[in-house]
């Protein structure tokens, strides 16, 4: 990934976004061509620290059988975005632009065993289940048995080691102080939900200049001023 220096994040945050983001698009080559799919993962880590991503495609998918624990993979790992105009910028002579924040991680992907697979889906859904508290968690051991075994089955796990990790957050950080807030007020008076959240983003990073303006939480909450 290209990143201009001003907008890379250092590595503990791009994990963490990563992590608390929690979905991204899987893609590895063949040989032929490129192969990708959308899929949920949890970040864990080894003994030496390094970062392994677990997920799960379908049987049938092709990714399948690129799981050779030797060719590489890449997870791009995408959160909210919003295009900018032109003319939002107090200062003249800007262009459009675009911002987001994206991450990178790559390396060699291998399949899980099957209690591997039976540990992975326990701790992604416990995951994912956490943020619908304080609804009790759902857990596959409420399924009947035999249900639970047909839906394995017709999915593979696999664990990608991360040998890389790379990210672009682009957030206008080199814009003034009246350009940040002129854009944040343009991002936060539409009626698009990713845009306030980006509106939110920016928000966080200089909060001295939105003292007397909503709150962050009711920007990304599509509130109205």
């Amino acid at each position: 990934m290209y990143t201009p220096p001003r907008f890379q994040p250092d590595r503990a945050a791009m994990l963490g976004f990563a992590a608390a983001r929690g979905f991204g698009t899987v893609c590895a080559w063949d040989g032929g061509k490129p192969l990708g799919a959308a899929v949920p993962f949890a970040i864990e880590f080894s003994s030496d620290g390094t970062p392994l991503l677990t997920f799960h495609v379908a049987r049938q998918n092709p990714l399948a059988r690129l799981g050779d624990g030797r060719r590489p993979w890449l997870m791009a790992v995408n959160g909210a975005d919003a295009y900018v105009s032109a003319d939002w910028y107090a200062s003249p002579d800007q262009v459009p632009t675009w911002l987001y924040q994206s991450v990178h991680l790559s390396g060699p992907a291998a399949l899980m065993s099957d209690r591997e697979l039976d540990q992975h889906l326990d701790g992604v859904s416990a995951a994912f289940e956490s943020s619908l508290a304080p609804k009790p968690p759902w857990r596959f051991a409420k399924m009947a048995a035999g249900r639970r075994e047909a839906m394995k089955r017709a999915i593979v796990g696999v664990m990608m080691r991360v040998d890389e990790v790379e990210g672009s957050f682009k957030l206008n950080q080199h814009k003034s102080d009246a350009d940040h807030v002129a854009v944040t007020t343009a991002l936060s008076a539409r009626e698009d939900f990713s845009a306030r959240r980006v509106a939110a983003q920016l928000r966080a990073m200089r909060p001295q200049l939105f003292a007397d303006t909503p709150s962050d939480a009711a920007l990304a909450a599509g509130e109205t001023r």
